[in-house]
């Protein structure tokens, strides 16, 4: 399933230290630990008792961190099998009580989804039109799947055109990191952190 190589580090909070292992899989590519410092930095006054939504969990490594660091609900979602095996192995050796795995499509789950959300991590396959059909139905059922105030965190390549513009959304923070660029985005309509 995963070799030496496919593990990741979780970098803060109480599960610091630990390795996450995830399979061999196309696409899968876990957020490095920069981006993850940066990101977690951003959202360390809003992560304690937020529930989080991690769509394309892939290797765990959002999710996870967000639980490690106090969010009290964490829904992880990937529709590939050994991904979830690796996701549902890595809740039970961390006891991550306040974690759910799901296997699902992530759109298909938005689509049926009624649990509301201050925090969703989207950071699909790069070159994928994934990130602006989840950032669309994310704003259409934003009634349904976000709570007040809600934060989106899109990791996207930087070449990759951006999947919100034409939306509703706000770039609230926004760093480019080598390839990748993250951001933190607030419905336009809603008041962001």
């Amino acid at each position: 399933m995963a070799n030496a190589k496919n593990t990741v580090r979780i970098i803060g909070g109480k599960w610091r230290g630990r390795k996450l292992r995830f399979p061999t899989v196309t696409g899968l590519r876990p957020s490095k630990d920069r981006s993850r410092e940066t990101l977690f930095n951003w959202l360390q006054a809003e992560l304690p008792q937020a529930h989080c939504l991690d769509l394309f969990a892939g290797s765990g490594a959002l999710g996870f961190e967000a639980a490690s660091r106090g969010a009290t609900r964490v829904d992880m979602i990937d529709n590939n099998s050994q991904v979830v095996r690796a996701l549902e192995t890595a809740k039970a050796e961390l006891e991550a009580t306040e974690v759910r795995v799901s296997r699902s499509d992530a759109l298909t789950f938005l689509a049926r989804s009624t649990q509301r959300y201050q925090i969703v991590f989207i950071d699909p396959p790069f070159a994928s039109d994934l990130a602006r059909a989840a950032l669309e139905q994310l704003h259409a059922g934003r009634d349904r799947l976000l709570a007040e105030a809600p934060i989106v965190y899109l990791e996207q390549a930087r070449r990759d055109p951006d999947a919100w513009r034409a939306q509703d959304w706000t770039v609230h923070r926004d760093k480019p990191m080598g390839e990748r660029r993250c951001l933190l985005l607030v419905p336009t309509t809603l008041d962001g952190p």
